[in-house]
This record gives structure tokens, sequence and C-alpha cells, in this order.
């Protein structure tokens, strides 16, 4: 089952210094809308959008500024803050009364600092295997620490002009993504998830250039948002944190940590790594359909 069989409406939202790409897929409010992290694009919820959709819900899925099928414009301006405004272009564009933001990976910030700014729209949040704030247990991909670290950027420039060098960075981040999956998982990885990614580094315009200015902002991001633990707490909706139990990056002491930081926590275990949308969409999708 994948969104081709599904019909939705396309978008172009302008945002400035380009437009976003967006799918809406009919069905009632709140809507669901998806969000990607650094080094993919809303491809990443093919498989799960058919099953959220089959339980009758509204879903949004876009492309941020600089990835997929949004526009890359030279000299673009890409940072968490802009995310956060595409979101909010999204909701304003679609005239969304209430959402749920799901956030994944570097996504997270977007999901909660959108609850924290705009609590009039959000039913409830969703994060799958995300960041928002400096945490104990975590760890990050050698290939986010390496662009995240600004005095590597000569480096890491090179590397970005290389496409043998980068593909090699990636080839290595893959395989250690896929270290603890079942070989049904890995597989499907290497069909599915890595040709995604793929795509978006090789196709010209490149997502290369949003990545890096993304990723130089990463440690900087994480201690703006540690400041806003006070503001976290009076999010006074549901967050589910629904977490791939076996990704060894963003790993489950990162959910447990948030947990302790939110209202209303929800907490949900899945046997899958850090793109559990991909690895076991059927079963995140009733975690996420499921109302208390």
């Amino acid at each position: 089952m994948t969104t081709t069989n599904i019909n939705f409406q396309e978008h172009r939202i302008d945002r400035g210094q380009g437009s976003i790409y967006v799918r809406d897929y009919a069905g009632t409010e709140p809507a669901f809308v998806l969000m990607h992290g650094y080094p993919d694009n809303l491809h990443i919820y093919d498989d799960l959008v058919p099953h959220l959709a089959a339980g009758g819900r509204r879903v949004v899925v876009f492309d941020f500024l600089g990835f997929g099928d949004s526009d890359k414009p030279a000299g673009a301006k890409y940072s968490f803050e802009q995310q956060l405004g595409d979101l909010h272009a999204v909701v304003q564009s679609l005239n969304l009364n209430k959402i749920i933001p799901v956030g994944h990976d570097s996504s997270g910030p977007a999901a909660i600092n959108y609850a924290i700014e705009y609590p009039q729209h959000v039913d409830s949040v969703c994060l799958l295997n995300a960041f928002y704030m400096e945490s104990p247990t975590a760890k990050y991909p050698e290939f986010i620490e390496l662009f995240a670290t600004t005095s590597l950027k000569a480096l890491t420039q090179a590397i970005l002009r290389s496409p043998e060098q980068f593909a090699w960075v990636l080839g290595f981040q893959r395989s250690k993504f896929q270290e603890h999956l079942t070989d049904e998982q890995k597989d499907y990885y290497s069909k599915f998830l890595g040709p995604i990614i793929d795509a978006n580094f090789r196709q010209q315009p490149s997502s290369g250039p949003a990545f890096a200015q993304m990723t130089s902002q990463h440690f900087d991001e994480l201690a703006r948002n540690t400041k806003r633990i006070n503001q976290m707490w009076q999010i006074n909706v549901p967050v589910k944190l629904i977490w791939g139990e076996t990704d060894p990056y963003l790993n489950y002491g990162i959910a447990r940590h948030l947990s302790t930081l939110l209202k209303k926590p929800e907490l949900h275990v899945l046997q899958a790594g850090h793109w559990l949308q991909v690895d076991i969409p059927d079963q995140v999708a009733e975690v996420m359909l499921a109302r208390k």
C-alpha cells in the first residue's frame, strides 16, 4: 500500500525565497501535518499516509524549503525558524484550524515550538524519533556531527563539492543506521529509503545547501530549546512520543527525557529503527490514530 493509490491535492505555497511543495489528502480534521528531517523529504511518509487516510483523517505532508520538490533557490537562507515558518504557512494557506504537527528527526523543534507559539492551532503533537533539546543520552549520527562542527566547515564544504566523497559518507552512515534492523527492514531500507536520501542530494538543484546550513545550526538550536523548558511545560495538549527502540542515535532515552518535561506525555516504544514510519507504518498509524 503506497500513496500512489490515493488521491491528493498539490499546492505550492510562496515563502518569499521560493515556494514549498505540499500534498493534501482529504479527511476529517484535525489534520496530521507530517514533517521530515535533515537528509530526506516527504516521501519518508509514503507508506504511512495510506494507513492514516484509511482511518478517515486528513493528512498534509510537505517538503521544507530547500528539500524534495520544494524550491532550492541559490543563496537562500535556511534555519529552524524558517522551517517553523514553513509549517505556519501551510496551516494558513490550507485554512487548517487545528492540526497535529508530526515531527521526525530534525523537525522535532518545528513540531514542539509550533505548539508553544501557536497553541490555538494545535490539537496534539506527535514526535517520531526526533530531537528537541539537549538530552543526556543523545547521540547524533556521525554524518550530522561532522556537518554540525562549524570548525570543520572547510572540510564539509569540500565534501559537498565532491559527489564521490559525499556518497562515501552517506554510505557509511547508511550502514550504521541499519546495524540493528531486521533483515527484512534492511532490505526495504536499501530499496526504498536509500534512494530517497540519495536523490535528495544527487538531483540538481541539490538539497546539499539546505542540509549544510541546517546542520551547522544543530547544537545552537538544541541550546535554544533547552532554555524553553518552562514553555514546554505549558503545552496543555497530549504529546505522543512514538519511538523506534533500535535507533542507535536518537534513542529511547531521549523520549524518556522529554516525557519528564511535558504535562501530557504519551510514550510508545516500538520494534523499529530511526525511520519507524518506514519500518512499521501500520503500527505507527495505529498509535497515531488512537484517541483517549
